[in-house]
Parts: structure tokens; C-alpha cells; sequence
């Protein structure tokens, strides 16, 4: 790997995860977070940061024209689904908005390689449980939605240039677990994340883990899920650059292992990880949880190469726990690759 690579959101869980990998494939990395979710202590001193929204007008063009920027992978996005139920109006300007304001600077400054974090959410409640990327495409949230004209923005893009601008767009599932070396993990408090919630309440920073839902039609009723590794998230991203850089045209790919857990599995998994026998509440269900959502792979695995290699529960489960543990005795960490 080589060039300069701007990563948008790179401050995030995912994003800080892949500005790791970028570093040390020999890529030079700059990052642009307004650290809203952001942690600015994730961010490898090894990447160049630079704090500021993707909106900020002449922002992204001046990193681009000062840097020599030859690629870009987008994270930058509002990204808690039943938030956006509450809050549509800042799902579509950071996501739609911002997304397109970002394609058109790449664009007009001949930026042409592009990798963007989507989103499972795109499917919504599918027919059936495992899903392939060309399955129908129906979100039921707001954040789906917002996901998916992204996507469409870069089809239409791609084809207006003729093959010139290539995108790859990764369609993540359920993003769990910590760097298997422990120095990186999600920073900052996200009760939507299950596994992060499930392991907070077994190390007792949280008074009682919340489900929503035991009447969904699944084994066990509550909602299953296609949970991947973020270790295994960060390297498909860089490989789908990989690809770009060797001249592989614009797709749509899942990002996940190929198989489901339950929510009442997850809990399970983080007890036995754990020995804690922390309490559970069940709660009304919310909107816009499809009952089940698993991804087919085949795709992903043929185009880039890429197989998930921390792909067992128990790993993410554990990995995530002494996240969890590290996090909590030291909540000022620093960041050291």
C-alpha cells in the first residue's frame, strides 16, 4: 500500500481501527473528525488530524489541494439508527449532505478512488435471513435511508465519469469486539452497541443491560445479527482500497462473517467471558430492528480476497470486555501504535 489517504470520521470506532491498518501498510494518513462521536486520543500520532466537520466550507478542498490527497474512505456519518427517527434532519445533512458536498470535492480535484462505509441497514427487514447484495433495498429508518442515497449518489457518479471515479462500498453489519492487540476499542459511550453495553454491565459501569424485544420471530425471539470483528471491518476497508489502486471497478459489497446470534446468545457469551451474572430488562421493541439480518459474503470474500479472521462471538465478546476493563481504570488513555 502506498499514497495519501484522507479518512473522513477517522476518529471513530471503525475509522481509528482502519487509520491503524493505513499507517502501518506504509499509506500517509490524514484525518478529518469533528469529534462529535470522535475520540481524538484513537487517532495514531503517525496519521496527520485535522478537527473539522465534513461541511466546513473550503475545508475538505484545502486538505485535498495541500496534501495531494489520492484517495478517499468516508466514515464521517450520524450512524444510531433509532436516533434518527428523532433527529432525520441531521441524519440527512451529515449523511447526504455531507456526503455529497465530500464526492463533489473528489471530483472536481480528480480524487478518484473512494471507499465508503455503508451500511446493513439498507436492506431493512429482508425476506429472508441472509441477505445478498442484491437483495431488495427498503430501509425503515431514517439512517438506512440516508445510507442508501449515498450509495446511489456514488453509482451515479461512477457512471457519469465513465469508469474514471471508482468506488467500493462496504455494507457493514454489527461492528463488535477491540483491537486483538488492546490498544484500540470504542472510546465513547454507545448503548446502541449491544456487545459494549452487555460488557459495561458485566464489569458493573452500568446498573442493568436493556433488550428490546423477546416477540420477534426468531428462535429465541429476540433479534439476530451478523456480528463481525472490527479488526476484520478495518481490513476489508483497506483492502477494498487495495483493490481500487490495482484497478478494480466500482462495487457494492457486505461486510460480515455469514452467520447469526441472537441477542439473548450475545448476552450469554459476555456472561461466560465475564463470570458476571448481571441483570437484564426487557423492553418495549424499537423501531426500525429488523427481527433478523445476516449477510451473504460470497462477494466480498471473492472480490478482495478477505475473510474474517476473528470471526467466533466468544473472541469478540472477550476482545470487547477488556476493552471494557482497560477503559474503565484508565479513561484517559493515550494512544500509542
Amino acid at each position: 500500500m502506498n499514497g495519501r489517504i484522507l479518512v473522513t470520521g477517522g476518529a471513530g470506532y471503525i475509522g481509528s481501527h482502519t487509520v491503524l491498518n493505513l499507517v502501518r501498510s506504509g499509506c500517509e494518513v490524514f484525518v478529518l473528525d469533528n469529534l462529535q462521536s470522535g475520540c481524538r486520543r484513537a487517532v495514531s500520532r503517525e496519521a496527520s488530524f485535522h478537527r473539522m466537520d465534513i461541511l466546513r466550507r473550503g475545508g475538505v478542498p484545502t486538505l485535498i489541494r495541500r496534501y495531494g490527497i489520492d484517495a478517499v474512505i468516508h466514515f464521517a456519518a450520524r450512524t444510531v439508527a433509532p436516533e434518527s427517527f428523532a433527529e432525520p434532519a441531521e441524519y440527512y445533512r451529515t449523511n447526504v449532505l455531507g456526503s455529497r458536498r465530500l464526492l463533489q470535492h473528489c471530483i472536481e480535484h480528480g480524487v478518484n478512488r473512494f471507499v465508503f462505509s455503508s451500511s446493513a441497514a439498507v436492506y431493512g427487514i429482508p425476506r429472508h435471513r441472509t441477505v445478498g447484495e442484491d437483495g431488495p433495498l427498503a430501509p425503515i429508518s431514517p439512517y438506512g435511508r440516508t445510507k442508501l442515497t449515498a450509495e446511489r449518489m456514488l453509482r451515479d457518479l461512477a457512471a457519469a465519469s465513465g469508469g474514471k471515479f471508482r468506488f467500493v462500498a462496504l455494507r457493514c453489519f454489527n461492528v463488535a469486539g477491540a483491537h486483538m492487540g488492546g490498544m484500540l476499542g470504542q472510546a465513547t459511550s454507545h448503548p446502541a452497541h449491544l456487545v459494549k453495553a452487555a460488557c459495561q454491565a458485566a464489569l458493573g459501569l452500568r446498573p442493568e443491560l436493556s433488550i428490546f424485544g423477546d416477540g420477534h420471530p426468531t428462535p429465541d425471539g429476540t433479534c439476530i445479527r451478523d456480528y463481525i470483528h472490527v479488526d476484520d471491518v478495518a481490513d476489508a476497508h483497506l483492502r477494498a482500497l487495495q483493490y481500487l489502486q490495482a484497478g478494480g471497478d466500482s462495487a457494492v459489497l457486505n461486510c460480515g462473517c455469514g452467520r447469526g446470534y441472537s441477542v439473548r446468545e450475545v448476552i450469554e457469551c459476555v456472561k461466560s467471558a465475564s463470570g458476571s451474572a448481571f441483570p437484564v430488562v426487557t423492553r418495549a421493541p424499537r423501531r426500525g430492528d429488523p427481527p433478523a439480518l445476516v449477510a451473504d459474503t460470497d462477494r466480498v470474500r471473492r472480490l478482495l480476497g478477505w475473510s474474517p479472521r476473528f470471526d467466533d462471538l466468544a473472541t469478540m465478546c472477550r476482545s470487547s470486555l477488556e476493552w471494557e476493563r482497560k477503559l474503565s481504570e484508565r479513561p484517559t488513555f493515550a494512544f500509542s501504535p
